[in-house]
């Protein structure tokens, strides 16, 4: 890993930000969704190599009861490098300065990377309690409740 490689304490811009998790095989989003929601990053880092954004992670929520770990990616080419280890470093190190003790800090772990997270605390919470989810969609007909 060259010595260029910098941890940065602020989060992409929403360009970096979209292409990073398409590079890294997640869910794309699109650029106005990225650009209202990255406004909401409570804490966020940067892994910067020659000018170039190739990590990333962020903290989101209310800043007092509830905070969630997400965005965490590597592009592909620099991953096995411990950088995940470095993101996840500096999420972790806020949170425990600036998260009051009563607060609950979740994520959603995909694949094997539960075994990274566990290393921070991070435990399974099933079967008492399964992440939920669905991406809202307009064309999306669901029936009213």
């Amino acid at each position: 890993m060259s010595s260029t490689v910098e941890l940065l304490e602020r989060f992409p811009d929403a360009e970096d930000y979209c292409r990073l998790r398409a590079d890294a095989g997640m869910a794309t989003r699109t650029i106005e969704a990225a650009r209202r929601g990255l406004a909401n990053t409570l804490y966020g880092v940067s892994v910067v190599r020659e000018g170039e954004v190739i990590g990333m992670g962020r903290i989101i929520g209310d800043g007092g009861c509830f905070f969630v770990v997400v965005d965490i990616a590597v592009a592909p080419e620099h991953q096995g490098q411990g950088l995940g280890k470095r993101i996840m470093g500096a999420l972790d190190a806020w949170l425990r300065a600036n998260a009051p003790p009563s607060a609950v800090v979740s994520l959603v772990a995909d694949g094997e990377a539960k075994h990274l997270y566990a290393k921070y605390g991070f435990v399974e919470t099933t079967p008492h309690s399964v992440n939920m989810e669905y991406q809202v969609d307009p064309a999306d007909a669901r029936p009213p409740r």
